[in-house]
């Protein structure tokens, strides 16, 4: 799938984004509590430290050894050992359920935007709210035109849409999504009281 994504600030890791899908959903589970920049090139870091970044081998490795390479500076993740379980259980659910092949998510049978949805969510990771912004990013920039994926993807499938990684196409693009979830987190904050 040619695309070219912008999601990390650094072009090598962007490069790998836009061309290894597998990449492309570690970055998404990667995406909590940490900069979206941050998570989105952590996939890169992973393949340059383990030479390759296949389902398959990401699945089997030592747990120890896996969670050394997250940890390695700079890490991955500020959390390194429960991220490195997280991604490794992403790794075996992708090999297990599909074949190691990651597109086949939204490729296989050619389903609509909420069985894609159901199926993101079944992943290990991918609560509603990641499932849902994972397949806006796939309908926005990703080329996924399954029938309702808007739809299922709620807010964040709205057209001009400027609330999460899915909307992020360029350095101002990125400043508009942080200036949103800023406002966002002092609003549920204010909510709170």
């Amino acid at each position: 799938m040619a695309r070219a994504l912008h999601l990390s600030g650094d072009p090598a890791a962007d490069a790998l984004l836009s061309e290894d899908d597998f990449a492309l959903l570690t970055g998404m589970l990667l995406d909590q509590q940490i900069t979206m920049e941050a998570a989105f090139a952590g996939p890169a870091k992973l393949r340059d430290r383990i030479g390759r970044l296949e389902p398959a081998e990401v699945a089997t490795m030592d747990p120890d050894a896996f969670q050394a390479v997250m940890a390695e500076k700079p890490a991955v993740h500020r959390f390194p050992g429960s991220m490195a379980k997280r991604v490794q259980q992403l790794a075996q659910a992708i090999v297990d359920d599909w074949d190691g092949d990651t597109a086949a998510i939204w490729r296989q049978g050619s389903p609509d935007g909420p069985e894609v949805l159901r199926r993101l969510q079944a992943l290990p990771g991918f609560g509603e709210q990641k499932a849902r912004i994972f397949l806006a990013l796939l309908g926005k920039q990703c080329g996924f035109d399954g029938a309702g994926w808007r739809e299922a993807a709620g807010a964040y499938g709205e057209e001009g849409a400027k609330r999460s990684v899915a909307d992020i196409v360029d350095a101002d693009s990125l400043a508009e999504v942080r200036k949103a979830k800023q406002a966002a987190k002092a609003a549920a904050k204010a909510a709170k009281g």
